[in-house]
C-alpha cells in the first residue's frame, strides 16, 4: 500500500511540475501540496 501512495504522489507532483511549465499555476500549486500530503513521507490521508 505504501508502494501504491508513493507512486500516486510521485504522479501528482509531476503532473504539478507540468502545470506549472505550461503557466496553470494555481492547478500546479495545488497538484504539488497534495501529492506531498498524499506520499508516505508526508501526512498520509490515508492513514
Amino acid at each position: 500500500m505504501s508502494f501504491l501512495l508513493w507512486l500516486l504522489a510521485v504522479v501528482l507532483v509531476i503532473a504539478g511540475v507540468v502545470a506549472l511549465v505550461r503557466r496553470e499555476v494555481l492547478w500546479g500549486i495545488v497538484l504539488i501540496i497534495v501529492g506531498l500530503l498524499v506520499g508516505p513521507g508526508g501526512v498520509s490521508i490515508f492513514t
